[in-house]
């Protein structure tokens, strides 16, 4: 069996398992398997979350963690390439908050920085 596909959260594809699982769906993968010709659409959820110390005894993250760390950052209504972009990245939208949640790398990749939500 092979994956071809891996969406994240918020892609197409992904929208009804996203309302169904909330921010425990970590990503879709669409498997094949060639010899009985069936697809498979499987999903990556987060089913416990407990506290982590990092080898520095939590005095800071290392620089990875800290890069892969969501932000919230604001987009604006009217600036819709900036937000498929940012969907695209596997960003999600956080109705409540009103901003856009993704990963920290993304959002300095994206020229963001001074968007992001303290």
């Amino acid at each position: 069996m092979q994956t071809k596909l891996t969406l994240l959260p918020g892609r197409s594809g992904t929208k009804k398992l996203l309302r169904q699982y909330g921010d425990q769906l970590i990503c879709v993968r669409y498997r094949y398997d060639d010899y009985h010709k069936k697809r498979y659409k499987t999903v990556e959820l987060i089913i416990e979350e407990t506290p982590w110390v990092t080898k520095d005894n939590g005095k800071g993250g290392s620089k990875n963690s800290i890069r892969n760390e969501r932000v919230a950052v604001r987009i604006g209504f009217k600036e819709g390439e900036l937000r498929t972009l940012v969907k695209d990245a596997g960003g999600i939208w956080k109705k409540e908050e009103k901003v856009w949640m993704l990963p920290y790398k993304k959002a300095v990749e994206f020229g963001l920085e001074k968007r992001i939500i303290k």
